[in-house]
């Protein structure tokens, strides 16, 4: 199952991500319309929508991909973990870590797949992300169990203001990286039974075709089980909470000498088996 949202409403993606219904209209009323409705019961939804014929060739409309949301746009919590690619860590010049550090970014920063990015200064950088939505409340949860409490996973850009982010005597992290369009996610989030393996899935980023970021998620230090369990082990994950899980080697400010976004500059990033987020930069006037 494939969902994506447009104007605050849930929609249900066809198969060949072509189409897309109002969850709100083919359901009679009965999910939604907004996806914290749906996510909320998310298990009944989810069976709803695997017994349900829906013809969307007929009752279905393209899939507007300029003009949709984030899968969970209006999250409770949202949960961001550091260096947990090994790579990622080497390049970043720190140990590797035996729990996951954490940190946010604000619901104000999120965006949909496809749009402009605003510069706000010229240290921004690019960190292709997977992304995960939570389906049900998780609360001491084993990692051999934790996919059970996952409603699906998405695309994301983990921007970065690297000049904020490293200021102070304590890192604004969470600041740095919550500027508005900072966190564009999508297309839309696709359930974890339509993947093959979804604790091995190709990520890559590409700047103007060029690809500065190219690894799996089995590179992953703590996966999405591991990083449910022990996030979970200290405050329940609650339905629609949304963690970006890091993100691999190929940073800008690890690059000698340093490289960040400039006005122009097309970004593009794939996960393999969902889809893709297309940003393009542009400078903000001084």
């Amino acid at each position: 199952m494939r969902i994506a949202t447009h104007s605050g409403r849930m929609l249900l993606v066809s198969p060949d991500s072509s189409r897309a219904v109002d969850v709100s209209q083919v359901s009679g009323g009965r999910y939604g319309p907004g996806p914290r409705e749906v996510y909320d019961v998310w298990e009944e939804f989810a069976r709803w929508a695997g017994d349900a014929t829906i013809d969307f060739d007929a009752d279905g409309v393209p899939v507007p991909l300029d003009e949709l949301g984030a899968p969970s746009p209006d999250p409770r919590q949202v949960f961001a973990i550091g260096l947990n690619y090994r790579d990622h860590a080497d390049e970043a010049g720190f140990a590797h870590p035996d729990s996951p550090p954490t940190f946010t970014k604000w619901v104000g920063g999120f965006a949909g797949p496809v749009g402009d990015l605003r510069l706000p200064t010229e240290t921004v950088d690019w960190e292709a992300e997977l992304v995960v939505v939570i389906g049900r409340r998780a609360e001491s949860v084993a990692a051999a169990d934790a996919w059970s409490y996952v409603a699906g996973l998405t695309v994301g850009q983990d921007f970065s203001e690297r000049t904020l982010q490293l200021s102070g005597p304590a890192p604004q992290f969470s600041l740095g990286k919550s500027f508005p369009g900072f966190a564009p996610q999508g297309p839309w989030l696709v359930t974890v039974e339509e993947l093959a393996d979804p604790d091995n899935l190709a990520i890559e980023c590409r700047i103007n075709g060029e690809t500065v970021q190219k690894s799996s998620t089995d590179r992953l230090i703590f996966s999405v089980p591991g990083l449910v369990e022990q996030l979970s082990a200290v405050l329940p994950l609650l339905p629609g909470d949304v963690i970006f899980t890091g993100t691999p080697a190929g940073i800008g400010a690890a690059r000698k000498p340093p490289r960040f976004l400039q006005d122009g500059d097309v970004v593009e990033t794939t996960i393999e088996g969902i889809g893709g987020l297309r940003q393009v930069c542009v400078a903000t006037p001084r």
